[in-house]
């Protein structure tokens, strides 16, 4: 029973929000970087990219550490390394300097999000999971639903480097927090595991490979390196999964034994895929057809986040009430719609109807994340929560690169398509957007088929914890 349930869900609440903000808060800087660097618009993007092969990569070494040292020391440390390397981001005087400091907020950041749901998972009952997993998640999507807000207005008055200095007093009322609530995680057993290196080595070939496959799709006249990245992907995929048969795995894959989990991480891939991807779309839409500035369009976003700390808890209190699958249904459904309206913006649309679907939007997030979440711990055993956690934050971020990768390409093929039709270059931007924000409804709504199948009530577990 814990002593201060609030506090404690404030403590991993604020980890999470600090790794979760900067995943869109640093976007905005780019251009203001690249001046002061005076670098092109390739090395740039290893700012981001760095970021991500390291936070995808640290992942499967979570379960591993917890066993080692423990979620209590686990949770310090890989806020303390964040909050390091957000320091050194924002004292960075090269690109060079930057890109290496990120990737060291990046060891951190990647063990932050996982680590706290699963210590959220083991500390509080399944029949409180689901609210609590709510509340949790506010911080999960109000980070990137407020990154662009703030890293524009902290960009134009501040400096870029004010989007990295933001998260030290953050981090550093989480740790002095984690020493007051969270004691009680250093009573919690440990193992001397044995690391897996066969079968790390095979995931790091297998993320290396997949990133690979991504950059290559947005590249003209790449088909045979993206043929060659797909082809190593899935043999390393095959070769790290055989590893997994080994006596202490990396991670679990027994985990995918359960139906359950099985449709809410298909669910999961397909969510990111369609929501990283369809939102590729919105500054586009925004700064570019309708000629917002970045922080207007910034507050345009900002009834997304808003209608999100309302429904977020209500959403996972029913996952606690038993209506896991109509919750989710209906949260895809609402994410479809609201893709939709996004397409059916111009010029001359009134600032009502753009904020609609932005509401539409966040509640569909609310009804959909929370459950789906609570469906995909509840089907996995006490002992399989790390390696589920760690699994639902590797399926996020790889299905967001794709998703975003994709629609990329697809933005160009549709707008090369216009433009062969003879249609003016604003008129084929314009219709571009449109059949974009519809592809990634369509693609939202494929995960009714899964949802379908997700159980009403939510305590499932699984019995097994052998390996595939």
């Amino acid at each position: 029973m814990l002593k201060h349930p609030t506090l404690v869900l404030i403590t991993l609440m604020l980890g999470t929000s600090m790794a979760a903000i900067d995943s869109s808060i640093v976007n905005v800087s780019l251009p203001v970087i690249r001046h002061q660097f005076g670098a092109d618009v390739d090395q740039i993007s290893w700012i981001i990219t760095a970021y991500m092969v390291t936070f995808t990569l640290f992942i499967p070494l979570i379960p591993w550490l917890k066993n080692r040292i423990g979620y209590f020391n686990l949770y310090i440390i890989s806020v303390a390394v964040f909050t390091a390397g957000s320091l050194l981001c924002s004292l960075s005087h090269s690109l060079v300097l930057l890109v290496a400091s990120r990737v060291i907020q990046a060891t951190g950041g990647g063990a932050i999000t996982p680590t706290s749901l699963a210590i959220l998972s083991e500390s509080f009952p399944p029949e409180k999971r689901g609210s609590a997993i709510g509340w949790w998640g506010l911080g999960n999507v109000m980070g990137p639903a407020l990154g662009p807000t703030l890293g524009g207005v902290l960009t134009h008055y501040f400096g870029w480097e004010s989007v990295f200095y933001v998260n030290v007093p953050i981090g550093i009322a989480t740790i002095l927090l984690t020493f007051r609530y969270l004691p009680f995680l250093r009573n919690r057993p440990r193992t001397r595991q044995t690391f897996d290196f066969r079968g790390y080595t095979w995931f790091a070939f297998f993320i290396v490979a997949i990133q690979y496959s991504i950059s290559a799709i947005t590249k003209k006249e790449a088909l045979p390196e993206m043929i060659a990245g797909c082809a190593c992907f899935v043999l390393f995929l095959y070769l790290y999964i055989r590893s997994a048969r080994s006596p202490q795995p990396l991670l679990d894959l027994a985990v995918f034994r359960s139906s359950d989990f099985v449709q809410s991480a298909i669910i999961v891939v397909i969510r990111s895929v369609a929501l990283f991807g369809g939102m590729f779309f919105l500054p586009f839409l925004l700064q570019g057809l309708l000629g917002y500035t970045a922080i207007q369009s910034g507050l345009l976003m900002l009834p997304n986040a808003l209608i999100m700390l309302v429904a977020r808890p209500y959403a996972g209190k029913k996952a606690d009430q038993g209506r896991i699958r109509s919750i989710s249904l209906l949260g895809i459904l609402l994410l479809a719609i609201s893709m939709y309206l996004l397409s059916r913006i111009g010029v001359g649309t009134t600032v009502l109807l753009i904020i609609l679907p932005m509401i539409i939007r966040g509640l569909g997030i609310s009804f959909l994340v929370a459950p789906v979440s609570t469906a995909l711990l509840n089907a996995v055993s006490r002992e399989q929560i790390p390696t589920a956690t760690s699994m639902n934050s590797l399926l996020q971020q790889l299905g967001g690169s794709i998703g975003i990768a994709i629609f990329g390409v697809l933005h160009q093929f549709i707008y090369a398509h216009y433009l062969n039709k003879e249609y003016q270059a604003p008129v084929a931007e314009h219709f571009a957007l449109q059949d974009g924000f519809v592809v990634a409804g369509a693609v939202v709504a494929l995960a009714l088929i899964p949802a379908i199948r997700l159980p009403q009530r939510h305590i499932v577990s699984v019995t097994e914890n052998s390996p595939l």
